[in-house]
């Protein structure tokens, strides 16, 4: 959640009003000939579609790429990539034969885009019915599900953010710690008043810089790790497979690839034109998963051996940063950065959210924002300073799987068959099959996790 997040929530954070645009007449577009919408701006179609690739793609790769080695280590390399490249490949190939209105499968299943074009799909209807843009995934669920999808919506985003910020809170601290050599409850604070003077102080246009230097610091680390680690792979040990081992990844590889929170962003900057939504969606999945199947390639086979048990999961990062002199800085380089700048935009995105369901105005009350945002996550990270893996799992199981799982298809649900006419825009068929199997995929997930969570409770009793 990087330059998208940041860029949508430095707006509000310098109490700028989202730009909003008439979409009555746009409604009237969106089902006619793409050649025409072209015709009419094609040099600003195609800049907005560009834009709207690289915010998908921006906003998915975040600090939870640094999860997916540890979490993908037993089931091997070969059995990860082959089930991504599968259902990606599966995914181009249905969405081109389907066209207007197309199925995607997900770089990770088919869970991650098809939730994606449900958000989207309300978020274009929202819109044509309130004739405005700037639809926040809270207004949808009140047109569709009332009062209590509002308090699912919120309830689930506030979990996400505050345990994520929990979990890059405990991990940064951990890479400060070893290099500055300071006691964890100071490299924890120095952290979080570091970046969070950054947002507290900083100007749109400041925060905005320096992002951009996390990004770009964020390319060259990660192009650097790469060419380093790749000199010293070990190919045999990428051709493991086990592929009984990948259900336990879930949760924390549903939760690297989130997206959809920017959706409504994307629509009301795409102006509900359906075929660049889906193709921002597609492409913009598209780089992260060669992005994750690179990472995730160079440091599985940088280890003959990386299959350990679930219960003995072991950080291949922090292998890699006690056994190769090398390796080892530009590791810490990439995991920090990337670490800076999800914990920006989860904090500016926070701040916001807060800010709207507390009804208070951002520059009146914004001590006691900050407050409320920064300090919960410290003081829960210092209580448990190895709680990263468990708060990503957490995050993805309980609070993904719900706002960006359940959520999106019982939206659609309501939209289709009880709020909207029959006439109402889809861009995922297969009716109320397709919704039930979104919503019972979630739920068998978030059941199996709380079924082994209860397992290993009563073992340990």
């Amino acid at each position: 959640m990087e330059p998208a997040t940041v860029a949508r929530s430095v707006a509000r954070h310098q109490n700028e009003q989202p730009a909003t645009c008439d979409l009555r007449p746009i409604a009237d577009r969106w089902l006619r000939d793409s050649k025409t919408n072209n015709n009419m701006r094609p040099a600003i179609s195609r800049r907005s579609r560009d834009s709207a690739i690289f915010l998908v793609a921006g906003t998915t790769v975040g600090a939870g790429i640094l999860a997916i080695p540890a979490v993908t280590q037993e089931s091997g390399f070969l059995a990860s990539a082959v089930a991504c490249i599968l259902c990606w490949a599966f995914m181009v190939i249905y969405t081109c034969f389907l066209q207007r209105m197309g199925l995607v499968i997900s770089n990770i299943s088919w869970f991650q885009v098809v939730t994606g074009l449900l958000v989207a799909e309300v978020n274009v209807n929202t819109m044509s019915e309130l004739g405005s843009g700037g639809v926040s995934l809270v207004s949808m669920a009140k047109r569709t599900l009332g009062s209590f999808g509002v308090q699912v919506a919120s309830w689930s985003y506030i979990l996400i953010h505050y345990t994520l910020l929990v979990a890059y809170i405990a991990r940064s601290s951990g890479i400060l710690t070893n290099f500055l050599g300071i006691p964890i409850w100071e490299s924890a604070t120095l952290f979080t008043l570091v970046l969070g003077g950054i947002c507290f102080f900083g100007s749109q246009r400041f925060i905005g810089a320096t992002n951009g230097v996390l990004v770009f610091g964020l390319i060259a680390s990660f192009a650097a790790l790469v060419a380093v680690a790749s000199g010293d792979l070990h190919w045999e040990a990428l051709l493991k497979a086990n592929f009984e081992a990948v259900p336990m990844s879930i949760p924390i590889i549903a939760l690297s690839f989130v997206y959809q929170n920017v959706v409504p962003v994307l629509c009301t900057d795409l102006e509900g034109d359906l075929p660049k939504v889906r193709t921002a969606i597609v492409l913009g999945t598209a780089i992260p998963l060669g992005l994750f199947l690179v990472w995730n390639a160079v440091i599985l086979g940088s280890f003959t051996d990386t299959g350990v048990a679930a219960e003995k999961m072991i950080d291949p990062l922090q292998q890699l940063r006690s056994t190769s002199v090398t390796v080892g800085p530009f590791v810490e380089a990439f995991s920090l950065i990337a670490i800076a700048t999800s914990y920006i935009g989860f904090v500016l995105g926070l701040i916001d959210f807060l800010s709207d369901l507390l009804k208070l105005q951002t520059r009146q009350n914004k001590p006691f924002l900050y407050l409320l945002t920064l300090v919960p996550p410290l003081v829960l990270s210092l209580l448990d300073p190895e709680i990263f893996f468990k708060a990503l799992d957490f995050a993805g199981t309980y609070g993904v799987l719900v706002l960006f799982g359940i959520l999106p298809a019982a939206m659609s649900w309501s939209d289709r068959y009880v709020v909207s006419s029959s006439t109402a825009t889809q861009l995922v068929p297969g009716g109320k099959v397709m919704l039930s199997v979104v919503m019972g995929a979630a739920g068998y997930v978030i059941v199996s996790e709380i079924v082994e969570n209860f397992s290993q409770y009563l073992n340990v009793s």
